[in-house]
């Protein structure tokens, strides 16, 4: 529980960064503000056009990798199974994308546009169209494309390649072996230091919404120190969520968060002006499709606004700084998705549902502020963003208890926020490793509530939005370089079945054939588990030694070596993965054909191979010990042509599946 399990040099060089930073905030407050404005500006100024670039290529790049053949590629083993199932996962990818800044900005953001718009008169039905397209703008598929590559590089190369769940991984493509090196920790190091200003410009968001709310109803005063005491709250309860691990206390926050969202969003629905909203979201898609292209490319080159830099320009940074976090999330719970299946998800659900609120809440306190509210809600949000909600909820039904929800909703998305991103930088700043010391976690819980209440101390939000910018250059960077490494590892990945001529996915077909009678006993026949253990001790187990035989005889070292009831024949090579043909006992449900036999639902056991590659295996049960020799040579046959193609090189020489042992 005490040790801690690290890589030292991405551990101790990030959190010496940190703190080095938080040093300067804390001791020296007006110049770290002065300084993180300043820097901020430059950056803004001379390569702002860079923000706006990296993310139409990341959109574009994505959008390629689904529609192409590459979508078709598994996350993982060809055989693996989703780890969670679909509610869950799309659950967790919307509660860590940006649940706080849903509450935070679904009425603010529409408001502020609506009077002071970039290209409209304010106050105007041109302002309104505006205020809600570039809302959808800010909040749509630009925003997950930028998490996709990240989340994308991270899973497949982690899952597909067997490298570590790191963002140096992403890079194996460009640097081989030498990403264990400098430059991988360098990359690592970036990867935490973006993640921690990120996520403390949304916490800061947070309590301050959460402030706003317990002023509005208890008149708590909206100060720093009491902010300050509801970050040390909430982090102790966010602390003991990152304990109870992702398949505990951090799904079952995501669902719970969900289920409110929903909640929340049906009762503004109906007790708004329904019917006026759902033909407000459909024009709301329309605007927002037909400004796409435009706007993604759109840095008022010629007529320099400083509108850009307040907003699309540092949500991109702001969205590029939680790409590390929200990237490996996202490529932690999605082992055993398809690439196109990911990038669809990804993109679109929670999209589609961010669509659907900021309708919903948005044009609700657009249609208000011009009606009822006579400006009151506009007037409220220039005064104070974090009280915007709560003065929109005054003019609905239940105004004190949809208040009080909204506080404790914002509550939760920080606690799982923070529970998330500390799980992040802990599997980060372990070299990859997914079972560390309840004590670290704890370390990074910690450290991120410091780094929030430091910098609001030093300067508030302005200092938090300003170190997030400062902190995505870099690691924008980073992303441009993923994107080039997944390209190319994939194109290695698709020549790997090409090369053998696909016949990874299945038996070969020059196996001596057994006859028709015995290939119809076998399909009647439903082979019980005792069935597969005696094929796998008296057939498989014989024909595996017959072949290592030979192949040592020949020069090769080749063993067979047993593990929970696998039997695997391994024949290691310098450079390059090891030969492995493994055989394990599984089994699938048989279909129902009847009501009887649903009362009675039986399975079928297999005998099932895996290899080092991680293609999709096959049940070889029923074989004899021939054709199980001849199938196990037409795979060390395909198993030699992958490794000599230049093509498939480098998926042949990353990390084995399957276990393989070493002689």
């Amino acid at each position: 529980m005490f040790r801690f399990i690290i890589n030292p040099p991405v551990f101790f060089g990030s959190v010496s960064i940190i703190l080095l930073l938080l040093g300067v905030g804390a001791f020296f407050p007006h110049q770290a503000e002065a300084l993180l404005s300043d820097v901020e500006a430059r950056v803004l100024a001379e390569v702002g056009w860079f923000y706006l670039l990296a993310v139409g290529i990341f959109l574009f790049s994505v959008t390629i990798l689904c529609i192409s053949r590459y979508g078709n590629l598994k996350l993982g083993p060809d055989d693996c199974e989703p780890d969670f199932r679909f509610g869950s996962w799309v659950a967790m990818l919307f509660a860590a994308g940006k649940g706080i800044g849903l509450m935070y900005y679904a009425v603010a953001e529409p408001m502020m546009h609506y009077a002071a718009p970039p290209d409209a008169d304010p106050m105007t039905i041109a302002a309104q169209k505006d205020a809600m397209s570039i809302t959808f703008f800010h909040w749509g598929i630009h925003a997950w494309s930028i998490y996709s590559v990240v989340g994308l590089s991270l899973a497949y190369f982690g899952y597909r390649y067997n490298l570590p769940l790191t963002i140096r991984s992403g890079l194996y493509p460009l640097l081989k072996e030498r990403i264990r090196g400098r430059i991988g920790d360098a990359v690592d190091i970036f990867a935490i230091c973006c993640t921690v200003f990120g996520l403390a410009t949304s916490l800061g968001l947070g309590v301050q919404q959460v402030n706003g709310g317990l002023n509005y109803l208890f008149g708590l005063p909206m100060t720093i120190p009491i902010q300050v005491v509801l970050i040390v709250i909430i982090s102790t309860i966010a602390t003991l969520s990152v304990l109870s691990g992702l398949s505990k206390g951090i799904k079952l926050l995501s669902e719970i968060n969900i289920i409110l969202a929903l909640g929340l969003m049906l009762f503004v629905l109906i007790a708004g002006p329904t019917i006026q909203l759902m033909r407000d979201l459909v024009q709301n898609m329309g605007l927002y499709l037909t400004s796409f292209v435009p706007r993604t490319f759109n840095i008022y080159a010629y007529e320099p606004k400083p509108w850009i830099n307040a907003w699309t320009l540092f949500y991109w940074a702001w969205w590029i700084s939680w790409a590390p976090f929200v990237g490996m999330f996202i490529a932690r719970i999605s082992r055993g998705r398809t690439v196109r299946e990911f990038i669809l998800a990804v993109l679109l659900l929670p999209t589609a549902f961010t669509f659907i609120w900021m309708t919903v809440f948005g044009n609700t306190a657009l249609i208000l502020d011009q009606g009822v509210a006579a400006g009151a809600i506009s007037k409220a949000v220039s005064g104070n963003v974090s009280i915007a909600l709560f003065k929109f909820f005054e003019y609905l039904p239940w105004a004190t208890a949809t208040s009080a929800l909204a506080v404790f909703m914002v509550g939760i998305f920080f606690i799982s926020s923070q529970s998330s991103g500390s799980l992040v930088m802990d599997i980060i700043g372990s070299g990859g490793k997914t079972q560390t010391t309840t004590l670290q976690r704890l370390f990074w819980c910690v450290l991120e509530a410091l780094v929030t209440i430091i910098l609001l101390i030093a300067g508030g939000l302005a200092a938090l939005k300003a170190a997030t910018i400062i902190a995505a250059l870099p690691f924008a960077l980073v992303m441009l370089v993923l994107i080039f490494g997944l390209f190319k590892g994939m194109k290695a990945d698709v020549a790997q079945y090409e090369v053998g001529n696909g016949r990874s996915r299945g038996a070969p077909s020059f196996a001596p054939e057994p006859s028709w009678q015995a290939r119809l006993a076998l399909a009647l026949h439903t082979p019980k588990q005792a069935d597969v253990v005696d094929f796998i001790g008296k057939t498989v187990l014989p024909a595996l030694e017959a072949v290592a035989a030979e192949l040592t005889r020949s020069g090769r070292t080749a063993f067979v070596s047993r593990e929970d009831g696998a039997i695997c024949l391994n024949s290691a090579t310098p450079d390059c993965r090891g030969f492995l043909y493994g055989v394990r006992p599984g089994s699938h449900k048989l279909p129902i054909f009847s009501p009887i036999e649903a009362a009675n639902i039986s399975e079928r056991h297999e005998a099932r191979t895996f290899f080092s590659d991680g293609s999709r295996g096959y049940d070889i049960m029923g074989m004899s010990q021939e054709q199980v020799i001849a199938d196990i040579l037409a795979q060390f046959e395909r198993y030699l042509a992958v490794s000599c193609s230049p093509d498939a090189s480098l998926l042949a020489k990353a990390p084995a599946h399957g276990g393989i042992a070493t002689a």
